[in-house]
């Protein structure tokens, strides 16, 4: 590999780096996106994303994790040239966005999925929703959830944040990368899963059952809204199951990525004892 130096704050190529990374305008209008730590630029690489890029801490890099950074982009890139660049510590701190960072960032291409592009793992699929949640840390959160329970697939309708935020993608531990993610709005998303004869179970505390009585081994969406203002009123008229979760303290709701984990578990418990049972 061929390895270009930075070592001035005024270097082009850094001031573009530090742009994707601050500037979700940057991160659209060039199709670009920045993953932070070893094993999420790993599992970038190992799904099929095209890699731009790779940036290192000259005063504290691994060489093997390097090398198998730069083997795994032999062997699932698509032979494209990867540019490498070697940064002085006092400049990639500029770049890092973790205060303990791993010493590698990785500049990618993104990868946009329609609905139509959608294709399920299983007989019963299994959807995660979610409408206008603005955190980029609850997003992450959601879809390491999403992840460890094998959903089929992920739509973020309506959405306040880009789907490549830096911090989204640290949060979700690179889970990003091994999801069919969609973003679309809500009205798109109704239509699409009721054209796959996929139930809507929207998680709202009005006119709900609890949601361990609810049926999820059917094919089913399981719908969260965003803490400060709930699902909107499209989602509780295209309802098709309200589901709640019991509150027995002083708090009246739980995080939107806790209480998706718990509903897709759920999905989880009930399909493996239907299997189980079958069997």
């Amino acid at each position: 590999m061929t390895v270009t130096e930075i070592t001035s704050a005024q270097n082009r190529s850094l001031k573009e780096f530090i742009r994707l990374k601050e500037k979700s305008r940057e991160r659209t209008e060039t199709g670009l996106f920045l993953i932070e730590g070893y094993r999420e630029i790993l599992r970038c690489i190992e799904s099929g994303y095209k890699i731009d890029s790779i940036i290192f801490d000259a005063g504290n890099c691994n060489e093997d994790e390097l090398k198998n950074i730069d083997a795994g982009i032999i062997k699932y890139g698509d032979g494209s040239v990867v540019r490498y660049y070697s940064l002085k510590h006092g400049l990639y701190s500029k770049l890092a966005y973790r205060e303990q960072t791993e010493s590698f960032i990785a500049i990618a291409k993104e990868r946009k999925l329609t609905l139509d592009e959608i294709k399920f793992k299983k007989d019963a699929p299994l959807v995660l929703v979610v409408e206008s949640v603005e955190k980029p840390g609850n997003i992450g959160a959601l879809l390491r959830t999403a992840d460890a329970c094998n959903i089929d697939a992920v739509l973020i309708c309506d959405p306040l944040t880009d789907l490549y935020n830096p911090n989204l993608i640290r949060a979700s531990v690179g889970a990003l990368f091994n999801l069919q993610v969609a973003t679309c709005n809500s009205y798109e998303a109704i239509k699409w899963l009721k054209g796959h004869g996929i139930k809507i179970f929207t998680a709202q505390l009005q006119d709900s059952e609890w949601y361990y009585n609810t049926d999820m081994t059917q094919p089913c969406a399981v719908v969260m809204g965003s803490e400060a203002k709930g699902l909107t009123e499209i989602w509780r008229e295209a309802s098709d199951s309200k589901i709640k979760i019991p509150m027995l303290g002083i708090s009246d709701s739980l995080n939107v990525s806790v209480s998706a984990a718990v509903l897709c578990y759920e999905a989880v418990r009930q399909r493996h004892i239907k299997e189980k049972d079958f069997r």
